[in-house]
């Protein structure tokens, strides 16, 4: 099982939940320290589309994340709505 960051990342990109994660395994397009880079209030305006991802394989359940996400993007995967591809874009992108 995982925890899996939704499409409701995309605009927020808060990235409390990389500096939560005991085992980096929460990555993106943009590199974290570029991301730290720009202010919170400007990295949906200046990344569109872009949202972080979970490692499917490497996510060891701890829910740490998913406690600090001011957006509530980041969801346990049994927890999914039905039907969401949130789990298979994280696979896509890890594949990829």
């Amino acid at each position: 099982m995982t925890y899996v960051i939704t499409s409701a990342c995309v605009g927020c990109l808060d990235a409390a939940c990389l500096e939560a994660c005991p085992i980096d395994c929460i990555l993106g397009p943009v590199a974290p320290e570029v991301l730290a880079a720009i202010p919170r209030s400007e990295r949906g305006l200046r990344l569109p589309g872009v949202q972080l991802f979970i490692h499917p394989d490497e996510c060891i359940d701890c829910g740490a994340c998913a406690a600090v996400c001011p957006a509530g993007a980041i969801l346990h995967e049994d927890d999914l709505p039905p039907g969401a591809d949130d789990l298979v874009r994280a696979r896509a992108y890890f594949r990829a």
